[in-house]
């Protein structure tokens, strides 16, 4: 009777926290076909985030909607991914109460294209209109206020389609932007 008590009284203790989060990307492009490599380039994002926890357990999960710059250098031209991404993460933190928590989280990636075209002259950068990607990584939480995480992002889809057009023969490539993430929340 006792453990069906606690079980009841769990949702009566789950906590949602509003923040802001941002931190750098640095991006892994790779490029399928053999069309040439994409030299890795730091990137950012921003954007507001929350939390939803269940103290008790451990569990909980956060979402973000962030504003999302990923770059590469492909020879003497530098590729701009620029999206919304909606990171939703299932998460498990072993905490000291308030003081401290360290967890661990894996979740889907939504990412919405906002930029466009690039054009190279003889060569043509297009990005898809929405990707997928899956986060996973660990984190720390300090006075429930401060959240840094570390996590690598990885395109579960093509990013985008790189085409050679100088030659006759038409030349497409798919290319997929993969980052590691480090980022810094602040919870309200």
């Amino acid at each position: 009777m006792v453990v069906a008590l606690m079980l009841m009284a769990v949702p009566a203790k789950a906590q949602v926290s509003f923040g802001l989060t941002g931190g750098l990307n640095m991006s892994n492009v790779s490029v399928k076909d053999g069309a040439g490599s994409v030299e890795s380039r730091t990137g950012f994002f921003v954007g507001p985030t929350v939390k939803f926890t269940l103290p008790l357990v451990g569990l909980g999960i956060d979402a973000s909607a962030v504003y999302d710059q990923r770059e590469g250098k492909a020879g003497d031209e530098t590729i701009k991914s620029q999206s919304i991404q909606v990171p939703i993460n299932l998460r498990y933190g072993i905490g000291l109460g308030s003081i401290a928590e360290v967890f661990a989280f894996a979740g889907p990636q939504f990412g919405f294209n906002i930029g466009g075209k690039k054009d190279f002259g003889a060569s043509e950068w297009t990005l898809k209109s929405s990707n997928m990607s899956a986060n996973i990584g660990v984190g720390a939480t300090v006075m429930s206020k401060l959240q840094v995480k570390l996590n690598y992002n990885v395109a579960l889809g093509k990013t985008g389609e790189f085409e050679d057009v100088s030659t006759t023969v038409k030349q497409v490539s798919e290319a997929k932007f993969s980052a590691w993430q480090v980022s810094l929340a602040y919870f309200f």
